[in-house]
């Protein structure tokens, strides 16, 4: 999976809540920043170069899908940044996020008890 730039991830966002769109559709979810039509559309296009959407074709227009999950990219985007971040440790990434306060002891504990018995409901 290459890499993506911050608007190309933003798009792929849209295209997972829409799950398919034409770029005008797209285009009316981008609340800040909002590219010109045409750039848009190749940002769209360097998406199915890069292997994470594919469409289908209407005539002159297309409609586009992601053939990435969000499942498989965040599963690649946590492990790239738990190893660049957090020297590939796991703990150093929990005890950075109990630091800044942007996890609570309950949460922990939550945590703790989905790894003591990962086949648990809730």
């Amino acid at each position: 999976m290459q890499k993506l730039t911050n608007k190309e991830e933003e798009i792929m966002h849209i295209l997972w809540k829409l799950e398919k769109a034409f770029v005008k559709e797209v285009m009316a979810e981008i609340t800040e920043d909002q590219p010109h039509y045409n750039t848009l559309s190749t940002i769209v296009r360097n998406l199915e170069e890069k292997g994470y959407v594919a469409h289908n074709a209407f005539g002159n227009t297309h409609q586009y899908y992601p053939i990435v999950s969000i499942e498989d990219y965040r599963k690649r985007f946590m492990t790239t940044a738990i190893d660049n971040y957090f020297n590939s440790s796991y703990k150093n990434m929990v005890s950075f996020f109990a630091k800044e306060e942007k996890i609570s002891a309950a949460e922990l504990r939550e945590i703790l008890a989905m790894i003591e018995n990962p086949k648990a409901e809730k």
